[in-house]
C-alpha cells in the first residue's frame, strides 16, 4: 500500500505554523547569537549567551530580548514554506522509482537552499539591525571609549524605517546586502540538513511504507538541524558582520566576504568563526524539529 502523501498546501501551512511557534520560543537565543557574533575584540560587552540575555533584560527589559521578532514572525512562514516545498519539488523530480541517491539528495537540498534566500536575505538584513541596536546602545553607556566623540544617541529604528532608508539610498539591492554570504551559508546548510534528516528519519521508521512517527521526525530534525547549523556557523558569522550597518568606532568594517575573513583571522583568530555556534544550534534544532514533524 502506497504511503499517504500530504498535499503541498498542507505542508506549506504546517511548515509556516511550525516556523512561527519555533521562532517565538527561541528568538531570545537568536538575539544573543547575533550580538555575540557582532562584538569584536576591544569591544566585548558579553561573555556568554546567559550573560547577554541577563544584561539585555536589565538594560532593555524582558521584551528587549524580542527585538526584531516581528520581522521574523512576518517572514518565517514564506521562508520555511519555500525551503520545505522546494526540497520536496527537487526530490520528486530527481527521484527514480521513489528512490534517491545521496548525491541527488544533496542536489535537492542545494536547490532548496538557493530558493529560500529570496526571503531569508531581506528578513535577516532587517532582523540583524534591530537585534544589534541594543548592543550598540549598551556600549555607549558601559564602554564609552568605543564610541566616536560627538556621537549622538538616537532612538532605535523600526523595521519600516530601515526598509525605507535602504530602498531610498540603495534601492532593492540594499535589502539584499550579504546575499552572497547568505547563499554560502544556506546552500551548504541544506545540502547537509535534508539528506541527514531523511536518512535519520528512515532509520526510525517502523515499516518501509508510511511516514516515520512524530517523535522520530522531531528528533531527526533536531539532530540534523543542529549538526548543519554548527557546520556552517563560520559563514553565519561572516554574513552577520557583512549585514550589520552600524558599528562602534573601534570595530572593523568589511567590503566583502574575502575582506571579512581576512580581518577576522588577523584581528580575532580562527576561534571567532565559532562565535554563537551553540546558540545557533539551540535555535535551529527545535525550529527544524518542529517544522519537519509538522510537515511529515
Amino acid at each position: 500500500m502506497a504511503a499517504k502523501q500530504i498535499s503541498l498546501p498542507a505542508k506549506l501551512i504546517n511548515g509556516g505554523i511550525a516556523g512561527i511557534v519555533g521562532v517565538t520560543c527561541v528568538f531570545p537565543i537568536d538575539l544573543a547569537k547575533t550580538r555575540l557574533q557582532n562584538q569584536q575584540n576591544g569591544s566585548r560587552l558579553y561573555t556568554s549567551m546567559s550573560d547577554c540575555l541577563i544584561k539585555t533584560i536589565r538594560s532593555e527589559g524582558y521584551f528587549g530580548m524580542y527585538r526584531g521578532a516581528a520581522v521574523n514572525l512576518t517572514l518565517v512562514t514564506p521562508e520555511k514554506a519555500i525551503k520545505l516545498a522546494a526540497n520536496d519539488f527537487f526530490r520528486h523530480h530527481l527521484s527514480k522509482d521513489g528512490k534517491l541517491t545521496l548525491v541527488k539528495e544533496m542536489l535537492a537540498g542545494c536547490g532548496a537552499g538557493t530558493c529560500q534566500v529570496i526571503v531569508t536575505t531581506p528578513m535577516e538584513m532587517l532582523k540583524i539591525q534591530l537585534q544589534d541596536a541594543g548592543r550598540l546602545a549598551a556600549q555607549r553607556k558601559l564602554m564609552p571609549e568605543t564610541v566616536a566623540a560627538g556621537t549622538v544617541e538616537t532612538k532605535s529604528p523600526t523595521a519600516m524605517q530601515i526598509t525605507r532608508q535602504l530602498l531610498r539610498e540603495k534601492g532593492i539591492a540594499g535589502l539584499y546586502k550579504g546575499l552572497g554570504a547568505t547563499l554560502l551559508r544556506d546552500v551548504p546548510f541544506s545540502i547537509i540538513y535534508f539528506p541527514l534528516f531523511a536518512n535519520l528519519s528512515n532509520l526510525g521508521k517502523k515499516s518501509t511504507e508510511g511516514p516515520a512517527p512524530f517523535y522520530v521526525s522531531f528528533i531527526s530534525g533536531c539532530i540534523a538541524g543542529s549538526t548543519a547549523a554548527v557546520a556552517v556557523n563560520p559563514v553565519d558569522v561572516i554574513k552577520t558582520r557583512l549585514q550589520s550597518l552600524n558599528r562602534a568606532s573601534t570595530e572593523d568594517t568589511y567590503s566583502g566576504v574575502t575582506d571579512c575573513v581576512r580581518k577576522i583571522m588577523r584581528n580575532e583568530g580562527p576561534s571567532a568563526f565559532l562565535k554563537g555556534a551553540y546558540c545557533r544550534a539551540l535555535v535551529i534544532a527545535p525550529l527544524f524539529g518542529i517544522a519537519q514533524s509538522q510537515s511529515m
